[in-house]
């Protein structure tokens, strides 16, 4: 992956900005954000997630 400076970082958030917009900017990064989280839980495996598994399974 080549390296990103911070003039090629600057252009690359100017067009999300225009692409999305500004009133939907903060929504677009809270969801990749969560999206994110939800990644790190699959990965890690978490124990509530393996708990909640077993629920549904035991409730079938």
């Amino acid at each position: 992956m080549p390296n990103l400076g911070t003039p090629e970082l600057i252009i690359i958030l100017l067009v999300v900005l225009v692409l999305v917009g500004g009133k939907k900017l903060p929504e677009l990064a809270r969801s990749i954000g969560t999206s994110m989280q939800e990644l790190k839980k699959g990965m890690n495996g978490d124990s509530s997630s393996k708990k909640e598994a077993k629920s549904v399974d035991q409730a079938e």
